[in-house]
């Protein structure tokens, strides 16, 4: 027999992944008169001496599963389970992000919301969430009647070929601007705080102001200009960052990092578990910044305006 296990296949290699194992139930008749057989979804945690050991996905028992070797029908590694936060849905995620516009007056259209500032011009804050179906007959008219009363361009925020995509454009809207899908980032504050550990940050010092809810932080320059700074908002264990800027002049310095260092910091002496941020998808600075950060992307979206 070979010693070479494929790297699809199962073997002493799947030790510390997710695999997927069918077994035969020893003792057992399956449907068809042949032997049972079942399937144990899990990570590996063993593999020898004849035996598998496997811990079970789910929120129930967790206990490990001994297989014999003899009894594997087939298998194979799977891709990692996705972490819970992972499984949040786009308009939950969105709905969450909705802490950092304070201001934000909101009004329910079915599924849908109606999102309106007095005080940002942000498309963020001026434009229906659509990002599952709303349950309305007639959402699409609604949604053109609100904004028209408030003197504001319809604007929508839809996922890209989705059946709300295409219910705007089918009435004529055209992408917002010429700006790239927006990418909605997710990481765990933990982890992300983990990636700063040793990394050299630059001395100036960061100025926190606001409350347990919003803050605002600032960076000076030495002839006291701000030169780098953002805002993060905190709520039901979530923290959300926006506007990290750095003055072109002094971009190089690691201050993007050391602005979210301190406002992953803050996030987490209230309890956030979860940090969430936004980003345009060519904006390649950014995404390296917080790729290095532990983000990933959890879904992208654009944004829609009806025609002038």
């Amino acid at each position: 027999m070979s010693s070479h296990t494929p790297a699809h296949a199962l073997g002493p290699h799947v030790v510390g992944q997710r695999v997927v194992v069918r077994r035969v139930i020893r003792g057992e008749t399956g449907p068809s008169g042949g032997p049972a057989l079942t399937d144990v979804l899990g990570t590996c945690t063993a593999w020898g001496d004849g035996l598998c050991v496997v811990v079970p996905d789910g929120e129930g028992s967790r206990e490990p599963v001994t297989i014999r070797l003899a009894d594997i029908v087939s298998g194979k590694p799977v891709p990692p389970r996705p972490s819970p936060r992972q499984r949040v849905s786009p308009a939950e995620a969105q709905r969450r992000a909705l802490a950092l516009w304070p201001d934000l007056e909101t009004e329910p259209l079915g599924d849908w919301l109606l999102r309106r500032s007095r005080t940002s011009t942000a498309r963020r804050a001026n434009s229906v969430l659509a990002m599952a179906p709303s349950g309305v007959d007639d959402d699409y008219e609604r949604v053109v009647a609100h904004y028209e009363s408030l003197g504001q361009r319809p604007i929508a925020a839809v996922l890209p070929d989705s059946a709300e995509d295409a219910l705007f454009r089918r009435h004529g809207w055209v992408l917002e601007s010429h700006d790239h899908d927006t990418v909605f980032k997710l990481a765990g504050v933990a982890a992300a705080r983990r990636s700063l550990r040793g990394v050299s940050l630059p001395g100036p010092d960061v100025v926190l102001s606001g409350d347990d809810e919003l803050v605002t932080a600032r960076v000076l320059g030495d002839d006291g200009r701000v030169v780098a700074g953002g805002v993060a908002a905190y709520v039901d264990d979530w923290v959300g960052f926006r506007g990290i800027e750095v003055d072109p002049a002094v971009r190089g310095r690691r201050l993007g990092l050391l602005v979210m260092a301190e406002l992953l910091g803050w996030g987490a002496e209230r309890g956030a578990t979860t940090a969430y941020l936004q980003v345009l998808g060519d904006n390649e600075r950014a995404h390296a910044l917080y790729d290095g950060l532990g983000f990933v992307e959890h879904h992208r979206y654009r944004y829609l305006a009806a025609p002038r």
